[in-house]
């Protein structure tokens, strides 16, 4: 079986038992603080477990796009190294929300793999979990029964809560599990070997393809277990194993799931994979396949590769494939993104999106390419600067600290850095950088430092239900509430059973308001609502006011009411968001397409897809373009619980990288013109925006702009500025007729000055030149100069060096100055001399800035200093006729 026939039979067999076929949720966790990626099958259903939300079927069935590359599970290391570990990865699972449990899940699972995959029942083996006592959870004698009557107790193993306990982070849903696995040795190794006594022990061949948990409890975060108000199964079964079972492969990599790519790569590298003297060559060629996954459906899930978080995470991942290609392949050149067409091709029918932005991800590629590449030449020359000055002190080990540098400023991978050294006959300090890492990692965790309680559940309820659509407040019910302590002091969060507050999501900010504790008519305590966050399907209202608990804990019906001053600016500038993507699909065309937005009550941001700068008259045509629309004060055409289909079909604009459900809601704003899927605020009519006015354009990422607007007050608040800033240099220019030429007047002049001054520096240098010839120092071997001297600016200081080398041979100078107050040191030493002799005139001006309280340093041959006591110059220059 291909593996496309593979995932469709998988698919095929659970909705044969009436499991609802669902599409995969992103890469990119959204809604939900716990995770940066989604990491396993489970994500995108938590609410359901939980009860926090009612899934579109009691029995569910997909493929998930997964990635595990950091936090609790985090297999980023392993890959390329073995044969079955990914960063991306996909997971087949089927799924029950209180309806069947661990009977019909061992029952289907056997059935699938041994009458529909045919895999054979004697290399099977199954895991139960064995209990722990410190949880208080006892065996699990119902999946032992259950599984006895399949296989035999002679193929179950006992499973510790390591293996057969399954937790997707330190708090929420979790439960004991049955674990399958299979025996794909030879029947030689078999005969030699049991396969039960390989289980779990990182066998190769010996692999967990699929994992049955049932969902009986959740975590708390004091580390106790409650039972879930019902069962649940979560199973989840590796698709790149399965594949290497069934198609009788010892390696995922030797599948058809990674073929094609390695196909690529042994042409464009001239190598053969199996086939390689050199083992990392091998290597190098699963780390590319499996990167090439996880970067290019994160980016169309629209994480784009960056300095921070989840754009670190992909940046890296990025990174270490090109760092393989570069290292053990051969490619010196971009390579990476040339596997994007051939991973779009094999996925079209399964992930589509990848096939849709084909270009946009295969650019995106190529600029991280080049970029990284600069970073290793950049890496390359300072590691060669630090092993020179190690050498000369007769060291052979690299300093950790300068291994941690070299990582974490110049982005230089330190297995590399390790690779380099050994071909340089040096080694690294590997627990010194170890030292420096977990230091950084310290500080991170500091820095992100989040202690939360248990929620406290004060009633009831049937999930949250939004009002803000069509009310500013509502009278409702506190539901639950926790507090968290933040690094600026401690949070309530509170959950109500209905809330007008629009929680942030889709780049839009969260409400601000109040809660008040009791109706209106009766008035009581007043809640002040600082920001309003969706967690999972939660809309959490956070407050900073102090001592909560009592009043939270007595409340009955409360009225919350949002900012509504504040809600309508949103509004305005989120409208103004449609109106301008749809201009600038007119306008730069229509491979114009939204990778990032926040929208609050002060400005308007927008990243999209393009791949050049977009010009003033393009960005003129734009905002005319927006504010004709504001204008005609075209009303709002809102469609609530539409089919997606129907909706996409009539061509509605989407989102790359969001999730949306069955139904959506539709904003139209004339629907030849803006016609989006959105779940924001919006204007009733544009014509309450106002007016629109761009305020920047710049690059953000390869292949992505974004430009900042305003709109009502803060647009005419922008325009009187420039109003008043124009009045000032009118009445500084003693009103000009034509402004224009008497800036450009006046710049000319300025230029004419400088050209003026530059001149009559040069000729002071010049002739300070002349008199430091004339008191030039003549030794055997050297010319020296050291003098305290006038000059303009620390520049001329090189420049007066540089003249007097091309003048004196073998010249040493030495120069102390003065500019604005700050006291100056330059050394220069003729290069044949530092050859000859080994001085260094970065660490000779190390030395004399201490003299001056500064430091500095620079190249052998040339380094300068600064400091804050001019008054220790003069000490400094005596200090340097003794050095030579």
């Amino acid at each position: 079986m291909t593996s496309h026939q593979i995932r469709q039979a998988f698919l095929d067999f659970f909705r044969s038992k009436e499991h609802l076929i669902v599409p995969s949720a992103p890469l990119v966790a959204k809604n939900d603080p716990t995770l940066m990626f989604n990491n396993s099958g489970m994500a995108q259903f938590k609410d359901f477990f939980l009860g926090n939300g009612t899934p579109p079927s009691r029995r569910i069935a997909d493929t998930q796009k997964c990635l595990r590359v950091s936090g609790k599970h985090n297999d980023l290391e392993d890959v390329g190294f073995d044969t079955y570990h990914h960063t991306m990865f996909e997971m087949l699972g089927n799924w029950s929300f209180g309806d069947y449990f661990k009977k019909e899940a061992i029952a289907w699972a056997w059935e699938l793999l041994t009458e529909v995959y045919k895999l054979p029942k004697d290399r099977l083996y199954v895991s139960v979990f064995e209990g722990d006592s410190k949880d208080g959870v006892p065996f699990d004698q119902e999946a032992w029964d259950l599984w006895k009557g399949i296989v035999g107790e002679d193929r179950i193993i006992l499973g510790n809560k390591k293996d057969n306990f399954w937790e997707m982070g330190d708090t929420g849903p979790c439960g004991p599990c049955s674990e399958i696995h299979v025996d794909l040795r030879t029947p030689a190794e078999v005969a030699e070997v049991s396969g039960k006594s390989l289980v779990n022990n990182d066998h190769p061949q010996v692999v967990e393809i699929w994992n049955l948990v049932f969902m009986q409890f959740e975590r708390k975060a004091d580390g106790s277990l409650i039972p879930l108000p019902s069962t649940h199964v979560d199973t989840g079964m590796g698709f790149e194993r399965l594949c290497m079972a069934i198609q009788q492969k010892t390696s995922n990599y030797d599948t058809d799931v990674f073929q094609n790519t390695i196909q690529v790569l042994e042409t464009l590298s001239g190598k053969k994979y199996g086939q390689n003297d050199e083992p990392f060559a091998d290597i190098a060629m699963r780390v590319i396949s499996d990167h090439i996954r996880a970067v290019s459906f994160a980016i169309t899930d629209g994480q784009l590769p960056s300095n921070v978080k989840a754009g670190y995470v992909i940046r890296r991942i990025l990174r270490r494939a090109v760092r393989y290609g570069y290292s053990y392949l051969g490619f010196q050149e971009p390579f990476f993104h040339k596997l994007v067409p051939v991973l779009a091709e094999q996925f079209k029918d399964v992930f589509t999106e990848l096939k849709d932005q084909e270009e946009f991800v295969t650019r995106v590629i190529l600029e991280e390419e080049k970029s990284f590449l600069r970073t290793l030449e950049s890496g390359l020359k300072r590691l060669d600067v630090v092993m020179s000055g190690l050498k000369e002190n007769g060291i052979n080990t690299i300093p950790g600290d300068e291994v941690f540098e070299l990582s974490d400023t110049f982005g230089f991978p330190v297995d590399l850095t390790a690779l380099i050294a050994r071909e340089k006959s040096f080694q690294i300090d590997e627990t010194g950088f170890q030292d420096a890492l977990a230091e950084q990692k310290k500080r991170s965790r500091q820095d992100a430092a989040k202690e939360a309680t248990d929620w406290i559940e004060l009633r009831e309820y049937d999930g949250v239900e939004f009002l803000g659509y069509d009310f500013e407040e509502t009278h409702s019910h506190i539901v639950k509430y926790r507090k968290v302590k933040t690094k600026t002091g401690e949070e309530y969060h509170i959950v109500l059973d209905r809330t007008p507050f629009y929680a942030e999501m889709g780049g839009q900010v969260g409400d601000t308001g109040e809660l008040v504790l009791g109706t209106k008519e009766e008035g009581g305590r007043r809640i002040a609502i600082v920001d309003t966050k969706k967690e999972n399907d939660l809309f959490v209202h956070i407050s900073r006011d102090k001592d909560l608990d009592s009043a939270l804990q007595e409340a009955g019906i409360i009225t919350a009411k949002i900012d509504i001053d504040r809600r309508n600016k949103i509004k305005s500038n989120h409208t103004a968001t449609h109106l301008m993507l749809s201009s600038m699909r007119e306008v730069l065309g229509t491979h114009v397409s939204q990778k990032g937005s926040f929208l609050n009550d002060e400005v308007l941001r927008f990243d999209f897809a393009h791949f050049s700068k977009v010009t003033d008259e393009e960005l003129k045509k734009i905002e005319d373009r927006v504010n004709e629309k504001i204008r005609e004060n075209i009303a709002l055409d809102e469609r609530r619980n539409v089919p997606i289909q129907q909706a996409l079909d009539a061509g509605a604009t989407a989102t790359f990288g969001e999730k949306y459900g069955d139904f959506v809601r539709l904003i139209i704003f004339d629907p030849k013109f803006s016609f989006e899927l959105c779940g924001g605020t919006h204007v009733p009519s544009t014509g309450e925006i106002g007016v629109f006015k761009f305020i920047s354009e710049g690059s953000v990422s390869a292949g992505v702009r974004r430009v900042e607007a305003v709109t009502g007050e803060k647009a005419l608040e922008l325009m009187r500025q420039q109003e008043e800033t124009l009045n000032k240099i009118k009445d500084l220019l003693k009103g000009p007729t034509d402004l224009v030429k008497a800036v450009e007047s006046l710049i000319e002049e300025r230029s004419s000055l400088q050209k003026k001054i530059a001149a009559l520096e040069n000729e002071k240098i010049q002739a300070l030149k002349t008199a430091l010839v004339e008191n030039m120092e003549t030794h055997s071997t050297f010319n020296l100069i050291v003098q305290k001297v006038d000059v303009p600016s620390a520049d001329s200081l090189k420049q007066l060096s540089y003249e007097l080398r091309d003048q004196i041979e073998n010249l040493i100078a030495v120069f102390g100055t003065e500019i604005s107050g700050k006291p100056q040191l330059s050394v220069f030493i003729a290069e044949n001399i530092v050859a000859e002799t080994g001085l260094n005139a970065g660490k000779i001006v190390k030395d004399l800035a201490k003299e001056i309280r500064g430091g500095g340093g620079g190249q052998p041959f040339f380094a300068t200093a600064g400091g804050s006591d001019a008054s220790g110059l003069d000490t400094a220059l005596e200090k340097a006729k003794t050095l030579f």
